[in-house]
Order: structure tokens, then sequence, then C-alpha cells
């Protein structure tokens, strides 16, 4: 529980990856919860299948940007670090995104007059507060400035996010 606290910490732009060594059990444990929340999130915005297929290549983006921008930094030693870093802090957000899901079918049901607007709103706050961490991430492991650790998040997120979506739509 402690090591999960200390993962949830970096949400926050607190702590560093690279002192924190999660253990065989704590990297599965954490990779299930993020193929069965995106595959809820996304079986939600699409068919079952779909969001399944989508997340599956989620993970095969993410799993290869990580390994190849390691291997280039010559970072590798701190794969299960970064991984899980990110993997617990992309489940943290994803848990928000149900979250945030569940009010927007509430607010529908309510009719709330600005609903899209505030659902819209929340999901581009949840959106930059993601590229926000990831960003802290690449930092702290790569001793980034600003700049290239907000170029190298933006560019995960497109790898990992973007590029599933286009696949999926063709």
């Amino acid at each position: 529980m402690n090591l999960l606290l200390n993962y949830l910490w970096l949400c926050l732009f607190r702590n560093n990856p690279i002192n924190l060594i999660p253990g065989p059990s704590f990297v599965a444990k954490n990779l299930g919860f993020y193929l069965v929340s995106g595959m809820i999130v996304e079986g939600l915005i699409s068919d079952p299948v779909s969001g399944t297929l989508e997340v599956l290549m989620r993970t095969i983006m993410a799993f290869s940007f990580i390994t190849v921008f390691l291997l280039t930094m010559k970072k590798w030693q701190y794969f299960k670090q970064v991984f899980t870093a990110i993997f617990v802090c992309e489940n943290f957000i994803i848990t928000l995104a149900i979250a945030a899901e569940v009010l927007d079918v509430v607010m529908v049901m309510k009719h709330v007059e600005y609903q899209e607007e505030i659902s819209i709103g929340i999901g581009v706050f949840l959106v930059i507060w993601y590229i926000s961490v990831i960003s802290y991430i690449f930092r702290q492991v790569f001793l980034y400035t600003a700049t290239p650790s907000v170029i190298s998040a933006i560019s995960y997120f497109i790898a990992s996010y973007g590029i599933p979506m286009l696949v999926m739509e063709l």
C-alpha cells in the first residue's frame, strides 16, 4: 500500500520514479487494472470489441514508446520504474475519467443546462493533467528542462492514444 501511495504522489508532481522500485506483483496488478479500466472506458464509448482492441493497441504502443525511448536515452535500467509510474498515473486519471463519464450520464438524465461544456471542460482538464504528469515523470528520469519533457509527453500521448484511435477509425 505504501508503494502505491508513493506512486500516486507522482500524479501530484511529488517523488521521483527512479527511487520507487516495484515488485513483479505490483507491476502485474497495475497492468491488469490499466487493461480492465481502459476496456471499461472504451467499452462505454464504443462497442466492447473495438474498445478492447484499442486498449490492447494502446498498451503495445505505450510499451514500445517507453522501450525505444529508454534504449535511445541509455536508461533501460529504469524501464520498470518508468513503465509503472506512467501506468499508475494513467490508472488514476482513467479512474477519474470513469467518474466523469458517470457524472456526464447523471447530468444528461437531470437535463443540466451546461452538461456538454462541463463534460468537455473536465475532459480537457484530465488530458492536460495527464500530459503534465507524464512530462514530470520524464523530467525526473531524464533530467530534462520543461520544454523537452512536455514535447516528449505529447509524443507519448500521440503514440499511445492518437495512433491506436486513428487505426480504429480506419
